[in-house]
């Protein structure tokens, strides 16, 4: 059995979630998000619960059960609270700045670099150097993190460059002078 995929998903208080043919739609106060149900997998909802379940014990259907489950809980708590990254800037005259729907960055290039924020993301930048990105969506947060991260990446010997919140970077010792 999957273990993943065997759990039920309770279905909080303000979020409604509809199985249509072969698709989960959530709503909720953060937005509405869709996801497809791979196939061969049947969803339903009973009891304030989300289930679902397989044909049979395939090592191919017990993956996707587990998928299943895992994409639809990630919909339930995007749009019941949401998800976000904590990106911090580091180096002198590193920073950022949001203007509409499109993030500044001066990363110590020739040029700045303009990024558009995808639809369902807000992006707020504290003190030019913190950048929290915010939505419903798991996936989209990430990605758009990973994105904004891969532009200027940290290096190990002073540091600079763009890192997670909670991410160590493992220092090296420069060149020794003689």
């Amino acid at each position: 059995m999957s273990r993943v995929g065997k759990q039920p998903i309770t279905i909080p208080d303000g979020v409604t979630v509809n199985v249509e043919g072969a698709e989960v739609l959530a709503k909720g106060p953060k937005g509405t998000l869709r996801s497809p149900v791979p196939t061969g997998i049947g969803a339903k909802v009973e009891d304030g619960r989300l289930v679902f379940e397989r044909p049979d014990d395939t090592k191919e259907s017990r993956a996707r059960h587990g998928l299943a489950r895992a994409l639809a809980n990630n919909m339930v708590v995007g749009v019941s609270t949401g998800f976000a990254k904590r990106l911090e800037i580091e180096g002198v005259g590193y920073r950022a700045d949001v203007k509409g729907k499109v993030l500044n960055l001066l990363l110590g290039f020739s040029h700045p670099v303009a990024m558009d924020i995808p639809e369902g993301l807000t992006v707020k930048v504290e003190a030019n150097t913190t950048l929290d990105i915010a939505g419903a969506d798991k996936q989209l947060v990430g990605q758009f993190a990973a994105d904004v991260r891969s532009l200027r990446p940290p290096e190990p010997y002073k540091g600079k460059g763009i890192r997670y919140h909670d991410e160590h970077i493992q220092r090296k010792v420069g060149k020794s002078g003689a």
